[in-house]
């Protein structure tokens, strides 16, 4: 079994980044973050995210509004945004309050300003395979795990666990695609599915991506097929400090017994998801200033 370092290869998509930005004269790339509310895992991904792109050499700027924020005054913040020339990427923490609607919030993003890839157009861009859009960060992560592990897909069966616009349904159009680190044969499984041991069994390549946790068990996978695991799920855990640890979609003791490449949880897709988002704003700066 060979471990895969998300936090390494993240690590080094971020060096790549600040090599390239502190080339850039003049005004450096800019993302624009809007947090609503004060919940702590927003919270703390937007730090996260805020931290990386001072690394990278990315200016951050943060919104920070009230729950109680209406449609309109979120949208207003939006549209200034999206005029405004300095800002070349625009991004909205989700989960929104349930009082806004979050895909009429993402598709409100000037779809080149789009860098968590969320927009409408975007979406259909990802379905006509135009370079030129952003896709979401995950599954892009996914894509560049491959690329940078050896991973080949090219006429592999892929199996992916999910079915969301966030992973899998995007994950799986990009690994269909034509051109290199794609062209594979995929199968989408869902809450839906019947039979499902039977086909992750069939899978070279199988992504977790279910928001179960460790749902996935050894017998559901095949020798020597790589294992990616999206998942993050908090379990209880009273011996930890904390009082819960963090697992993914995918029993890991038990599929890296078996499987040739595999991530771990946490430390796997993870880190990829922000190293994207900064790759998807240093493009979408260059695309506005070609």
């Amino acid at each position: 079994m060979n471990l895969i370092d998300g936090k390494k290869i993240a690590s080094d998509i971020v060096d790549e980044l600040t090599q390239k930005v502190s080339a850039i004269d003049g005004n450096k790339p800019c993302i624009a973050f809007i947090r609503v509310g004060e919940d702590p895992a927003s919270v703390s991904y937007v730090k996260s995210k805020n931290r990386t792109a001072e690394k990278i050499g990315i200016t951050p700027l943060l919104f920070t509004f009230d729950n109680t924020i209406s449609q309109e005054e979120l949208f207003a913040k939006v549209d200034a945004l999206n005029e405004d020339p300095s800002v070349n990427g625009i991004l909205i923490q989700s989960p929104l309050p349930s009082h806004l609607n979050e895909q009429d919030a993402f598709n409100r993003i000037d779809p080149n300003k789009d860098v968590d890839g969320f927009h409408v157009v975007n979406a259909g861009r990802v379905v006509q395979e135009d370079p030129d859009g952003f896709v979401s960060c995950t599954p892009a992560g996914i894509i560049e795990i491959c690329k940078r592990e050896g991973i080949k897909l090219e006429g592999k069966h892929v199996v992916v666990l999910g079915r969301s616009l966030i992973v899998g349904k995007t994950f799986s159009l990009l690994a269909m695609q034509k051109g290199a680190h794609a062209n594979a044969t995929v199968t989408v499984c869902h809450s839906r599915t019947r039979n499902l041991k039977e086909i992750t069994r069939q899978a070279d390549v199988l992504v977790a991506a279910i928001g179960r946790p460790e749902m996935v068990t050894g017998d559901m996978i095949k020798e020597g097929a790589v294992v990616i695991d999206v998942g993050i799920n908090r379990v209880e855990d009273a011996s930890r400090k904390r009082g819960y640890k963090l697992v993914g979609d995918v029993n890991f003791d038990e599929a890296a017994l078996i499987a040739s490449k595999i991530t771990p949880v946490p430390g796997g897709v993870g880190p990829m998801t922000v190293a994207i988002l900064m790759k998807n704003t240093v493009k979408a700066y260059a695309l506005q200033n070609a």
